[in-house]
């Protein structure tokens, strides 16, 4: 089961965190996995790695927020291998701040990179997918439906996400392409890490803590198993789903009062 032998799939923001999980999770079930990433260290390192198990992989250095820089990628992805069975929508960005004090700048930053760059990978694979089918994941959040301290202009994108994932679920349904979203909850990558490094600096442990208990369940996801949902979304056992948000959040947004 879940198997994704002859598929290939585009992992934007593969270079680390949950992206990178699902990248490995992918290759491991067989698929020929290409990471789209800004960061060239961590996207090269992550495709190195999965060569070096034995897995199929390979990095495209790609801002997502520039339709040129997603077109020529995915021409060369298609050239080289034939066509495009999965997309992961993973590429985003955060942000701290309210309806007053986030600034311009950081609002139009989020909006090039969380929906822009989600709308740039999919007009420039959809044509490639129609010929033969596909599924898509985007990647939302539980910002998107449940109100969280100082994060307006990262809710509003979330939301936005979950909008473009209904609206091309139905657009699409008859060319054989399936599109859910998925929405994490607090999840423990390096960014988490950063953030509190930088915003709580000696109080780290305590900070983390704090953060975890927030979900009813206790603790913050790991990576993987975002990747595990990611997974089964993507393979043929899921074939029946599409136009759906998936909470993976600890009981965060159903349990909490």
């Amino acid at each position: 089961m879940f198997q994704l032998k002859n598929k290939t799939a585009v992992i934007t923001g593969g270079g680390s965190g949950i992206g990178k999980a699902i990248a490995f999770t992918f290759a491991k079930q067989g698929a020929y996995v290409f990471i789209l990433d800004l960061d060239q260290a961590g996207g090269q390192a992550t495709a190195d790695e999965i060569i070096k198990t034995g897995g199929k992989a390979d990095f495209k250095k790609c801002n997502v927020a520039l339709q040129a820089e997603v077109k020529q990628v995915v021409e060369n992805i298609v050239s080289s291998n034939g066509s495009i069975n999965i997309l992961i929508n993973n590429a985003g960005i955060a942000h701290v701040g309210n309806a007053e004090n986030t600034g311009e700048t950081d609002f139009d930053r989020l909006i090039q990179v969380n929906i822009k760059g989600m709308y740039n990978c999919l007009h420039e694979i959809i044509p490639y997918m129609k010929k033969s089918g596909g599924t898509i994941i985007n990647m939302a959040s539980v910002a998107a439906t449940v109100g969280i301290p100082d994060r307006f202009a990262y809710s509003m994108t979330k939301g936005a996400v979950i909008g473009m994932t209904l609206s091309v679920a139905k657009d699409y349904i008859h060319h054989n392409i399936r599109c859910n979203s998925i929405s994490p909850g607090r999840v423990h990558t390096p960014f988490v890490d950063g953030f509190i490094a930088k915003n709580y600096p000696g109080q780290e442990k305590e900070m983390f803590e704090k953060l975890s208990k927030t979900q009813p369940i206790g603790r913050m996801a790991q990576p993987e198993e975002i990747a595990g949902l990611a997974l089964y979304l993507s393979s043929d056992e899921a074939a029946f789903i599409t136009g759906c948000d998936y909470p993976i959040d600890g009981g965060f947004t159903k349990l909490n009062n």
